[in-house]
């Protein structure tokens, strides 16, 4: 049975932002309100840090998007999008996310990763074995990884509510996608 949950754990929040992203816009049609989703995943415990983790593009439109999470209190790391010869494109902060955590663990009780990627187990795997942190994250069930869910302490299902945790969200929305999906099959 895990561990409960109180107001003295020091908490660390790590956000995959452009999983989250992604995942909102290809099931849902939406954006996440990453206000709501910090808000839950902490549940009234102490944080000590939540950190966002973004790719800046050549045309700067994201601004806005990470000014508003620094509003909400969320710490934005960025990071350039690289293109390379071909056109091909590469955004990546796993690493970056996972030295992150790491460091920050001997100050933590329990750390936050709010992606479904898979990638995360062996970070996961080591914070809990080596580091003694307790390891939850948070996503969209349908895009996370079903290695991920079983590695975490808990896994928070955002798609159990998706009207909580997408802005402009209704179920007319996720409906009209899943239409516009099966006619394209």
């Amino acid at each position: 049975m895990p561990a409960a949950k109180h107001k003295e754990q020091r908490v660390g929040i790590f956000i995959d932002a452009q999983n989250l992203y992604h995942s909102a816009r290809n099931l849902y049609g939406s954006r996440v309100n990453f206000g709501q989703v910090v808000k839950d995943v902490l549940a009234g415990r102490t944080l000590i840090r939540a950190m966002a983790y973004v790719i800046t593009t050549e045309t700067g439109d994201e601004r806005n998007f990470f000014e508003a999470l620094e509003k909400m209190g969320i710490e934005v790391r960025t990071k350039d999008l690289q293109v390379f010869a071909g056109g091909a494109k590469k955004a990546d902060w796993d690493v970056g996310l996972a030295v992150d955590a790491i460091k920050l663990a001997p100050k933590l009780d329990v750390v936050i990763i709010v992606s479904g990627d898979g990638d995360f187990v062996p970070l996961i795997e080591y914070l809990k074995t080596n580091q003694g942190c307790r390891v939850e994250a948070a996503s969209f069930s349908q895009s996370s990884s079903q290695r991920l869910k079983e590695s975490v302490d808990e896994f928070l299902d955002l798609a159990k509510n998706p009207r909580r945790y997408l802005l402009g969200h209704s179920m007319y929305t996720s409906k009209n996608n899943q239409r516009e999906k099966t006619k394209k099959i």
